[in-house]
């Protein structure tokens, strides 16, 4: 085994360890009738709006492959864009380290569909700066708007925390200023990209923030049906919490966003409706993307070979043939 693999391992156990840690420390303090019970006393109005809630956020994710398709050049159907963008990350979500585990998942089906390897890393790109910016957007938004909860966890003084904010608001302006501005390569080290189109731009901005903002609307239906707590206020805390997750690395943020969130919000984030969340928007997709995605493997068919291969193919049996 390599020392790179060793490496990785090494890294995934510390990660798992991290995650049993935190749900020790969250959950420590409950009785599992206490976690039952919770979980009962949430409304099942409550439980339909956080599905919708869910559902939304997924579909904004579908956005992000279809726009990434024709930032590669490569547009297929949306259904095609939407199959590929569910099943990838409803697996992802719950692996973590999103960009291998749902990217492999993107490339099985892209593949298939005549994208090569370097038009599926452009497609796994875009929509980890969609992502990314659409973070960074509501970070700014909570950040200016409902500062006293962020400083809970970051420690910052007032000013500290508008500078962030600042910060964090200015960078989806920039990538848009700069989509228009640049339009030659940019290279980073051994790497080559483009921007995108000014038009794909402001798209990633758009549906980028609005997926995070679903997320954290399906987090505050299950939060606000046992507590007193704002929309905008769990917004703070799942912001903050995914924050926790990109440097924790722990796969599907177990244990990082019930510990976030329930320290930011102490009062209010109540074990059901943490484990609530977390069946709803982790556990119930994945236990849907699992199966579709085995039933493609066997339904998809194979890359066709290439057009040049073809020709070439066609014109020997034609020689054939002829002799």
């Amino acid at each position: 085994m390599s020392i790179k693999r060793v490496l990785i391992n090494a890294a995934l156990v510390l990660c798992l360890m991290l995650a049993a840690y935190l749900l020790y420390r969250v959950f420590s303090r409950y009785t599992l009738s206490d976690v039952m019970e919770s979980i009962r006393a949430i409304p099942g109005t409550r439980i339909l709006g956080s599905l919708g809630f869910a559902a939304a956020s997924y579909l904004c994710l579908t956005g992000f492959d279809w726009m990434a398709l024709r930032y590669a050049g490569k547009p297929l159907s949306y259904p095609k864009a939407a199959l590929t963008s569910f099943t990838s990350l409803s697996i992802g979500h719950n692996l973590g380290f999103a960009a291998l585990s749902s990217g492999a998942v993107r490339y099985r089906f892209y593949s298939r569909w005549g994208l090569n390897a370097e038009e599926v890393a452009k497609v796994i790109l875009f929509c980890g700066a969609t992502v990314g910016i659409g973070l960074s957007t509501l970070a700014g938004i909570v950040l200016l708007i409902n500062p006293e909860d962020a400083a809970n966890l970051l420690k910052l003084s007032p000013a500290g925390l508008f500078a962030l904010g600042c910060v964090c608001l200015s960078l989806p302006a920039v990538y848009i200023v700069l989509s228009v501005v640049i339009r030659t390569p940019l290279h980073l080290w051994k790497w080559s990209f483009e921007m995108p189109r000014p038009k794909l731009a402001l798209g990633q901005v758009v549906i980028g923030t609005l997926n995070f903002v679903f997320v954290a609307a399906c987090l505050h239906q299950m939060l606000a049906a046992q507590g007193e707590t704002s929309y905008v206020q769990t917004a703070t805390a799942y912001v903050l919490a995914n924050i926790a997750v990109l440097i924790a690395h722990v796969p599907g943020g177990l244990g990082v966003i019930e510990a976030t969130v329930s320290y930011v919000l102490p009062g209010a984030a109540s074990i059901g409706a943490l484990v609530a969340f977390r069946a709803i928007y982790f556990l119930i997709p994945l236990l849907i993307g699992l199966p579709v995605f085995a039933i493609s493997e066997a339904v998809i068919p194979k890359r066709k070979q290439d057009s040049s291969e073809d020709r070439s193919q066609q014109s020997t049996q034609a020689q054939t043939q002829l002799l």
